[in-house]
């Protein structure tokens, strides 16, 4: 009978189980599956023995050293939102001379699996992943193949042990609501986020919290739903304007939606911000040409992908994060889409 091959599998054996054998981390495993030069000789030596008597199959990897590859993740590409994560990403891998494979699985696990798949096949050195649902699913098969994970603006609270990138969403809805109320406003419409998204609930509760300070009684019929996408604020706010008494100034969760209320508004016959004023949120670049400029919140996108890069790269060098959820500040900006009420 022949011998069994080193690099044929005996088993099912994980990078996790390895990694329990060899008393070392999983990204120390997947570093020395991977063939990268940043692990010391004699834990080299473990591991490779460890891998020889399980069998363990490697990913084929071209001759000479590997380059690093980071893979960005998410749930849809249609927006320029996502276009600002992916340049602020971009700008820290290249920097650190990584490459990055961008997907969208939009939300569905089947999308995902075959997602899974690819990343096998191209020997990740990490996964950053944008406001998916699909968090905790992902989280073990990665953990299972030695990948570190760090989630950016994660959609609910994330799987304890993963690193979370975010902004200060209940800070920049209270500071829009609190923009308009400081010009007088007191009937302020809100056209919220996906319920579903921790981003949009932190919102709504920030404008919520402006209104009870101000002493303004809180008005659900002024809050109409939304789905980050201009069409929804272009419905939505039709519905606020069909109000028997419609609001004053209306609060958009997201810069595309504002842009979407202020086509609404536009063609009615109503002027922007004579007749109502409108604050969005995220201070996408082309919000500073719309007609007005739009007042917003920004939120740091391209900040939020840059940390987020750094925090993946620190977790394949087997290095923890400072600090495993961080928020990263919201700033008002104030432009020309707001004025006083009219009389």
């Amino acid at each position: 009978m022949g011998a069994v091959a080193p690099d044929e599998p005996r088993g099912r054996v994980t990078i996790t189980e390895i990694a329990r054998q060899a008393g070392v981390s999983a990204p120390t495993v997947s570093r020395v599956v991977n063939g990268r030069s940043d692990v010391s000789p004699s834990t080299r030596a473990r591991v490779e023995d460890l891998l020889l008597r399980h069998g363990y199959r490697r990913r084929a990897a071209a001759p000479g050293t590997r380059a690093a590859l980071l893979d960005l993740v998410f749930d849809d590409l249609d927006s320029p939102w996502a276009v600002e994560i992916i340049r602020g990403v971009e700008e820290a891998a290249h920097a650190a001379a990584v490459g990055t494979v961008v997907s969208a699985i939009h939300g569905r696990s089947g999308d995902a699996r075959e997602w899974m798949r690819n990343l096998r096949a191209r020997a990740s050195d990490g996964v950053v992943l944008v406001t998916s649902a699909l968090e905790s699913l992902l989280h073990e098969e990665l953990r299972a193949l030695g990948v570190p994970l760090v989630v950016v603006d994660p959609a609910g609270s994330p799987a304890h042990g993963i690193p979370a990138i975010g902004a200060a969403n209940w800070a920049g809805g209270l500071a829009a609501t609190e923009h308009l109320l400081s010009l007088g406003h007191r009937r302020i419409g809100l056209i919220a986020g996906p319920p579903r998204l921790l981003c949009s609930r932190a919102r709504l509760d920030g404008h919520r919290a402006a209104l009870e300070d101000a002493g303004v009684a809180p008005d659900e019929t002024l809050v109409v739903p939304g789905d980050f996408r201009p069409e929804s604020g272009f419905t939505g706010c039709n519905a606020l304007l069909d109000l028997p008494e419609p609001p004053t100034a209306v609060f958009a969760a997201s810069d595309q939606m504002a842009l979407g209320a202020i086509e609404a508004l536009r063609r009615r016959g109503l002027r922007v911000p004579q007749d109502m004023s409108v604050v969005g949120f995220d201070d996408l670049p082309e919000v500073r040409w719309s007609a007005p400029p739009l007042t917003t919140v920004r939120q740091p996108l391209a900040e939020m992908g840059t940390l987020a890069v750094r925090t993946v790269l620190r977790l394949a060098r087997g290095e923890q994060p400072d600090s495993p959820r961080v928020e990263l500040g919201t700033e008002l900006v104030v432009r020309s889409s707001t004025a006083p009420p009219a009389p």
